[in-house]
């Protein structure tokens, strides 16, 4: 049975896989920003285990963790956990910059080194769900797009550096998709949100499933999901 460290599966992308391995038979391990949240996704996802750690505040995941029973395994952490907040470079305070680079930047780093020894032991894998921002940016995006740049950044030099030690590191760079995220982009656009027109978390899940399924010899390492004609 494979063990899944997932973050960002409350809803969403998270929630759609967090089903999919579940029903599968996988054991899966959520990571919630506090007990009472653990306590909300444990109730949608029977049989799923929880840790706490607030990924808006990296610095304090090593302490959060060491107070927790932590598993002995864990083939895979996908780092789902996302904000975002839109704004042109001359509105944009250095606050919502911060958030969203600790987020989805700097947690996903800190809590990919905490969990290396483990992954090294199974020759695990990594998955970091990007975004299309992590690859092209537009006008508004700045401090988000940085953030997933970044993300890329990271996730390119951590395949170079564990590759010694048979990790595989994918990212995965979804379109707009239909989550509560893209219900607040459309919010701070001011646009009419039709979640029909957009990519399902389903499919997004299905191609990471895919990544985490392929046989040793081969690795997905970048894979890019749009939504369809």
């Amino acid at each position: 049975m494979a063990v899944h460290l997932l973050t960002g599966a409350g809803s969403g992308i998270g929630a759609a896989l967090a089903r999919r391995l579940l029903d599968r038979g996988d054991e899966i391990i959520v990571l919630a920003r506090d007990v009472g949240r653990a306590r909300e996704i444990a109730a949608t996802l029977p049989g799923a285990g929880t840790l706490v750690g607030d990924l808006a505040n990296p610095g304090r995941l090593s302490w959060a963790l060491s107070k927790q029973h932590l598993p002995d395994r864990i083939d895979a952490l996908v780092h789902v956990a996302g904000i975002v907040d839109l704004g042109p470079v001359a509105d944009l305070p250095a606050t919502l910059w911060e958030q969203q680079l600790a987020v989805n930047l700097v947690a996903p780093a800190e809590l990919t080194r905490l969990m290396l020894p483990v992954l090294r032991v199974s020759r695990g894998q990594v998955v970091f769900v990007n975004s299309g921002a992590g690859l092209h940016a537009h006008a508004g995006w700045s401090a988000y797009a940085a953030s997933k740049h970044g993300l890329k950044a990271l996730a390119d030099s951590l395949r170079a550096e564990e590759a010694e030690h048979g990790i595989r590191v994918t990212s995965v760079y979804p379109g707009r998709t239909a989550t509560p995220m893209q219900a607040r982009v459309h919010q701070q656009e001011g646009t009419e949100y039709e979640p029909e027109r957009f990519i399902d978390p389903e499919s997004v899940a299905t191609t990471i499933l895919a990544a985490l399924d392929l046989p040793r010899d081969a690795d997905i390492t970048d894979v890019t999901v749009r939504p369809g004609a």
